[in-house]
């Protein structure tokens, strides 16, 4: 919210105190998460306190980067008064962020929130871009970003490739279907590349020029959500135009049908006709499925060409896929110049 006329913030609380934490008036809060206890920012002495230490830091370390987390629910959120104070308490938090950025001009600042959870449309003009969540493992991103992707575009929110072991799962997967996973976003890695192999090094390569190519279509276009289909999902992006599109089809989990049966696309010009190719996530010249697949349909190897109509009502087949699999492919008008 930024400063009154007078300088001072807008959100200050209504009495001084000396009390910088929230509690129950008269009484110190026992609802404690990580051995923590949450700052009222609406009391003018806790906000100079974490200005003043966040701005020193920023200062010394030259740092551009702010990752801002919020891994502590306000329990308790009372101002001295007994008055509910979490709105203050969010006003406070971006004028903090405001001042930051005015003070450090180039500073980004990343809002970071527990699997989207607790991301709100407000906090967006405070920083760059959403984090929404620390489990880099891909078929737990697969939900998190499908759902946090109702609420914001996938240019604002981070997807990373993390190691072969999540550090929160344990699980062990694919590299080609973590690539997979997070190609759909403000793309990064979010693994040690240092220890990997010359393989996974020409593989991460491949995916990062690959996502630098479709990175016009899948930071502008519109995104396109099919349903869910026996236990996979289809997700896409569409150029507005509708002459350029990129899907995954990805199965979570085993269905129940022996063959997925034919799979219809969205957001397509029925009256154009469209090249449809599959595409190798990690750059490989022969397309390779992100997983394991029991069986696939010619096209994906040869590729096919149909018109807008034939792909949004008829569909395309499917490859028989495991769980944690997927294919990406890539639609092309065929009468559109540049593609």
């Amino acid at each position: 919210m930024g400063r009154a006329r007078d300088g001072q913030p807008r959100f200050r609380s209504r009495a001084g105190t000396s009390r910088l934490g929230f509690a129950a008036p008269e009484r110190t809060s026992t609802k404690e998460w990580r051995f923590q206890q949450v700052l009222d920012l609406s009391n003018p002495g806790a906000y100079e306190h974490v200005l003043s230490q966040l701005d020193t830091v920023l200062t010394n370390c030259e740092i551009d980067y702010l990752k801002w987390d919020h891994n502590r629910d306000l329990i308790e959120a009372l101002d001295v008064d007994g008055q509910p104070a979490v709105r203050r308490q969010t006003l406070a938090t971006y004028a903090l962020m405001d001042e930051l950025v005015a003070r450090h001009p180039g500073l980004e600042i990343e809002s970071c929130a527990s699997g989207g959870g607790r991301v709100d449309l407000g906090i967006l003009e405070h920083t760059v871009r959403v984090w929404a969540s620390d489990s880099n493992d891909p078929l737990e991103r697969q939900s998190i970003q499908r759902w946090t992707g109702l609420l914001l575009p996938p240019e604002l929110v981070g997807t990373h490739v993390g190691p072969t072991t999540s550090h929160t799962s344990g699980r062990v997967t694919d590299l080609d279907f973590r690539c997979l996973t997070a190609l759909w976003g403000h793309a990064g890695i979010e693994w040690d590349i240092t220890k990997i192999s010359d393989e996974e090094r020409s593989r991460l390569a491949g995916w990062i020029s690959l996502h630098k190519r479709l990175r016009p279509l899948l930071h502008a276009g519109r995104t396109i959500r099919g349903p869910e289909l026996d236990g996979a999902w289809l997700h896409g992006v569409v150029s507005h135009d509708q002459t350029h599109g990129a899907f995954s089809y990805v199965r979570l989990v085993s269905g129940a049908a022996a063959m997925p049966g034919l799979v219809r696309l969205h957001g397509l010009d029925p009256k154009r006709t469209y090249a449809v190719r599959a595409l190798d996530v990690t750059g490989r010249d022969e397309v390779r499925i992100a997983g394991q697949a029991a069986a696939t349909p010619p096209w994906t190897r040869h590729g096919v060409t149909l018109s807008g109509d034939a792909l949004m009502r008829r569909g395309l087949a499917m490859p028989v896929l495991d769980p944690m699999a997927g294919l990406l492919f890539e639609v092309s008008a065929t009468d559109h110049e540049g593609r």
